[in-house]
């Protein structure tokens, strides 16, 4: 690790934005938010950052552009078929690790973010969600593999249990230094840090319309669930609220010293 002027560094991880709300805010806000919060390195859940679902390579840069160090995905990543070769050229795009090895895309990588080796993967749930390989076994692969070659190990696990996101954590609290759940675009109450040094939460939340389901217009949902009929979603219109959590890491101690939720409401 080299020298820092600042021996704190902060991340901000940002919920699973979605749709033209979700990212139409970010392109407008975001840097500014990094400034408020003096916020170093931003990791941004991408998945839905796409008109209709999926991302994109217009998506994703316009997340870069806007102040995303590095993108995160989850079940969604191929829904786009026009985007695989984007995730073949572009490493800090990352998708789930343990998707097939053939899958397009890489599911980890060491980022120079800030003078510090960043490792950051992106793991997918298997409980209620498509069976892949354990993400248990996948990330100690990584871990293992990348021994020795970075300085803070950071991991989105994108699962809809909230038993297996916290599960994970506990299993490798104080190997992996942060580890953020998304992917039910409700954000949890628990941002902390695990007795082991790990700063944890359960889901980030998402960053698009509030006054929806999930970010999909809540009359189409609500009658889904009453009537148990197909229906196409259609993305909600209104505010938009964004969501995220701060982790503070010391570069001095090597530990994640803070752990703090943001949300805030575009009005």
């Amino acid at each position: 690790m080299s020298e820092m002027k600042n021996k704190t560094l902060r991340f901000m991880a940002v919920g699973d934005v979605v749709g033209k709300n979700g990212l139409s805010y970010i392109q407008k806000n975001l840097w500014h938010i990094r400034s408020r919060y003096n916020v170093d390195i931003c990791i941004v859940n991408g998945e839905n950052s796409a008109p209709g679902n999926g991302i994109t390579k217009e998506s994703a840069e316009t997340l870069f552009v806007s102040g995303a160090d590095v993108i995160t995905t989850g079940n969604h990543v191929f829904r786009r078929a026009e985007v695989y070769t984007y995730l073949d050229d572009k490493t800090t795009v990352l998708r789930p690790a343990n998707y097939p090895p053939s899958c397009p895309g890489f599911g980890s990588g060491v980022f120079e973010l800030c003078g510090v080796r960043v490792l950051m993967m992106n793991l997918l749930g298997n409980v209620y969600m498509e069976s892949l390989e354990d993400p248990f076994v996948t990330a100690q692969r990584i871990l293992d593999r990348e021994k020795g070659g970075y300085d803070i190990a950071v991991c989105d696990i994108h699962a809809e249990a909230t038993s297996e996101k916290l599960a994970f954590a506990h299993h490798f609290d104080g190997r992996i230094d942060i580890v953020f759940g998304t992917h039910t675009h409700v954000q949890t109450n628990d941002a902390k840090i695990l007795p082991g040094g790990t700063g944890y939460i359960t889901d980030l939340g998402m960053t698009g319309p509030e006054d929806s389901v999930l970010g999909v217009k809540k009359e189409i949902i609500i009658k889904r669930f009453m009537t148990k009929m197909p229906s196409r979603f259609e993305e909600a219109d209104g505010e938009t609220v964004f969501c995220a959590a701060l982790f503070d890491y010391d570069t001095v101690t090597k530990k994640v010293c803070g752990a703090q939720t943001v949300c805030l409401k575009d009005r």
